[in-house]
């Protein structure tokens, strides 16, 4: 059953695709005319926490699990190998479950053995599972998600949430690896932000909605949708903002509908320190391989590279310093919960 999920999951993302409204056209960058920056003097490396990457784009999690999920990862994780990205598995639960589907996941650190790999398990995993999950693959960085809603729309899923936050705080204390917090496409509130810094978790990856929908999957499956559930969450656009009331640059990770080099900048802008890609980079590996995978990852990192160089920042900590003007229902939103959008319209690169 957990094999065919896997695969429904993957077929379903191709289907529903991405709805496209992570709220980042409410973000525009202010225009510099004088930039004293040029392309080759853009160095595209950025830090999350302790993690230095040498992109800011992360392939992140997807699959795994399953035997026809292998061929997926070993694909991401050639194209993750050939440009220098960082990569994160799917759920490896059932991985810990029955041995025979560690080599889906397993597959990703062969086929990289030098990169960037993070491991992953949803917020029910105790603090051997974790260790487990980290060894399985020599994982760099260790990501639980959460995803209620979806475990509550997916017909087999989890009904109790119980001493979540408790479990998180155990595993960051004991994991000897960076721990990732990562919503899957519903967002993390300022609340929340707070309660997990509390915990001790280090980095954030917020995943807004606007991409892979997680509620209109689990929705396809059921015999009795509950499609009104379809539009739960923040955009992406909103959680970024929320979460960096709570925890500094450096150390927030923006993922949900994020597609194009310009919503790459603008995430960057806003204050993440990389930009999680999933939905947009799987369906280039099915429809079209992995070399067309590859060469879509160089047009990204081009057109970051000429936004960087307009904008005057050589550097992806220099975007934070630029100034951003944030319009729309965002805007809104920050305005209700009483976020003070000015200090990024009024930004000077003397900061």
């Amino acid at each position: 059953m957990r094999s065919s999920r896997k695969m429904d999951h993957v077929q379903f993302a191709l289907q529903t695709g991405q709805s496209g409204n992570q709220g980042l056209a409410d973000v525009k960058l202010v225009p510099n005319c004088l930039p004293d920056a040029s392309t080759e003097s853009v160095a595209l490396f950025t830090t999350i926490g302790e993690l230095n990457l040498s992109s800011p784009i992360v392939v992140n999690a997807m699959t795994g699990g399953a035997h026809e999920t292998e061929e997926i990862n070993r694909e991401l994780a050639v194209a993750a190998r050939e440009r220098g990205l960082a990569m994160a598995v799917g759920s490896q639960m059932s991985a810990l479950r029955d041995p025979m589907q560690e080599s889906s996941y397993r597959i990703v650190r062969q086929m990289n053995p030098d990169g960037l790999v993070f491991a992953n398990l949803g917020s029910e995993a105790t603090v051997e599972q974790a260790s487990r999950a980290v060894d399985m693959l020599r994982a760099d960085a260790l990501q639980i998600h959460l995803n209620v809603m979806q475990e509550l729309i997916m017909p087999e899923g989890d009904r109790s949430f119980h001493g979540m936050l408790e479990r998180v705080s155990r595993i960051a204390a004991a994991t000897g690896v960076p721990l990732i917090v990562k919503e899957v496409g519903f967002g993390i509130p300022l609340e929340n932000a707070r309660l997990l810094k509390s915990a001790g978790v280090q980095i954030l990856d917020v995943g807004g909605s606007g991409g892979t929908n997680f509620a209109a999957i689990e929705n396809a499956r059921r015999k009795l949708p509950l499609d009104w559930l379809n539009d739960w969450g923040m955009k992406t656009s909103v959680t970024l903002i929320e979460a960096l009331q709570v925890y500094e640059r450096g150390r927030v990770m923006a993922t949900g509908g994020i597609r194009t080099s310009e919503d790459i900048v603008k995430v960057l802008a806003l204050g993440a320190s990389a930009a999680g890609m999933a939905g947009a980079l799987l369906k280039i590996l099915r429809n079209e391989g992995t070399q067309a995978l590859i060469d879509h990852i160089d047009e990204l990192h081009h057109g970051i590279v000429l936004m960087m160089t307009a904008l005057g920042a050589v550097r992806i900590e220099q975007l934070w310093t630029r100034p951003v003007i944030i319009t729309g229902s965002t805007a809104e939103w920050c305005r209700a919960r009483r976020i003070d959008l000015t200090e990024y319209a009024c930004r000077t690169e003397a900061e």
